[in-house]
């Protein structure tokens, strides 16, 4: 397979990467990403170099450059993680996140449809080459909020509730019209929260380690009781990876970690593992919107394509605040932007973009 792997800078994405790098090697990699605020390239500095891995610094929006990489690299299978993805950034500018978490994955499709059809002209053919794959990865958070019981199911009607959430059930809605109108090969995917490696510090857990580390105040939103479902990133990978082979095509899948946890409870698990006081937790106003409680079934995943999670949340969260401890210099790299030389240094004085 010539996976093309969008927003493979970021969190998820490198983890994706490095992920197939270990287990299944034998598949090239074609990481596009735009590199904005949150896309660190120093996060796979260390395969950056394989031959079966090759970085362009695009927009997924650019549609010649996006037909450039497809004709280039004969690319069969997309797993699309580009996405601006930040709650808090979407309230504050939703127009960025309905541009690249719409536009951008109709652009994608659009490029694969062309390129994948085998009579690409023809609006009625739905015939495609054998063995092509869109996966988009998207987000329990389309789902809207749960009250104290139940879970969302794939068959859980839309309710998005935030700017950024309202923009990636638009992109899923999307997806799910290619493959009704043009028989697209597809796939989706809706996570629960993910922690873990690399992820930048502007998310709950980094946040609460970086600053616990720090000596610095814990802002808690409201009350702290909004309760999500954590995913190790880890397990994320390694669910896209079976959907991307075994999903029956036009299926969503719900990845869920069956980790529920209060916000609350993870900040204090944080203080006591790291030996500090719950004296620096903070509460501030909730933001606008807040959804109180997501929970994942993921029961059709689980029975259907024999995947399940391996990582507990006291494993993971435990693993995750060891990985920030052993890696400061990553993680001021991050925070203080000197990542971004990294992009400059290694690729701009090399290739002459």
């Amino acid at each position: 397979m010539n996976i093309l792997v969008t927003g493979g800078a970021g969190f998820i994405g490198s983890n994706f990467i490095r992920w197939m790098k270990q287990h299944a090697p034998e598949h090239k990699l074609i990481n596009v990403d735009l590199l904005t605020y949150a896309g660190n390239l120093e996060s796979l500095c260390d395969i950056e170099q394989d031959e079966g891995y090759v970085f362009i610094r695009a927009d997924i929006r650019d549609r010649a450059k996006m037909n450039e990489i497809f004709q280039l690299y004969d690319i069969t299978h997309v797993v699309n993680f580009a996405a601006e993805s930040h709650v808090d950034r979407s309230i504050e500018d939703p127009e960025v996140f309905l541009n690249t978490n719409i536009l951008g994955t109709q652009a994608l499709l659009d490029t694969a449809k062309k390129y994948w059809k085998t009579a690409p002209e023809d609006k009625y053919s739905r015939d495609y080459r054998a063995g092509v794959k869109f996966l988009q990865v998207s987000t329990d958070e389309v789902y809207g909020a749960l009250g104290k019981e139940g879970k969302f199911t794939e068959t859980t009607p839309l309710s998005p509730n935030s700017p950024y959430s309202a923009a990636k059930a638009s992109a899923d809605l999307v997806c799910r019209a290619y493959y009704e109108t043009f028989g697209m090969p597809l796939n989706i995917t809706r996570c629960s929260n993910n922690y873990g490696p690399y992820q930048f510090p502007e998310k709950l857990i980094p946040l609460m380690i970086h600053n616990c580390m720090e000596g610095k105040p814990l802002p808690v939103y409201g009350d702290g009781m909004q309760i999500r479902d954590w995913l190790h990133v880890t397990d994320h990978c390694s669910a896209i990876y079976t959907v991307l082979l075994q999903g029956q095509l036009g299926e969503v899948y719900n990845i869920g970690g069956n980790n529920e946890r209060a916000n609350i409870d993870i900040v204090k698990l944080i203080l006591r593992t790291l030996g500090r006081g719950e004296e620096l937790i903070t509460y501030v106003k909730d933001r606008p919107g807040h959804d109180r409680r997501y929970a994942i079934d993921n029961t059709k995943i689980t029975t259907t394509l024999d995947w399940t999670p391996s990582y507990t949340f006291e494993q993971g969260i435990f693993e995750t605040i060891a990985w920030y401890q052993e890696n400061p210099i990553w993680l001021e790299h991050v925070l203080s932007g000197a990542y971004e030389d990294y992009y400059e240094r290694m690729y701009t004085q090399s290739f002459g973009e």
